[in-house]
């Protein structure tokens, strides 16, 4: 997240919106097709999860990108979407330098790894 945002009043729009974006990317980049309704359920996982929080601690969790991946972490985990294309993923996994994504993935990717 190294670009630079306006502050928006939503901290749990702005994390929807980033968690999505990781969501795509991953996919994306592993060559496969997400699991368009397990995405949704997890956005709103994330969403729920977030808007439990205390104001402050949202806008804590906007600004620090280690935050942010541990909550984007737990809403891949609680909503079951881990569970998803879990085979496939566990066999591209298995040589991390041929998976096309940053390290910061790994946070989902650990998930695969036996």
């Amino acid at each position: 997240m190294a670009e630079a945002r306006p502050l928006m009043s939503d901290p749990a729009q702005v994390l929807k919106e980033e968690f999505r974006r990781h969501l795509e990317t991953f996919y994306a980049r592993l060559n496969l097709a997400p699991p368009y309704e397990s995405v949704e359920k997890a956005v709103r996982t994330l969403t729920t999860i977030v808007h439990a929080l205390p104001q402050d601690e949202q806008v804590k969790i906007v600004a620090d990108p280690a935050l942010q991946w541990q909550q984007f972490r737990h809403a891949f985990e609680t909503s079951g979407l881990v569970k998803k294309h879990r085979g496939i993923i566990t066999g591209l996994v298995r040589h991390r330098a041929v998976v096309n994504l940053p390290v910061e993935y790994d946070h989902f990717l650990n998930f695969f790894r036996g």
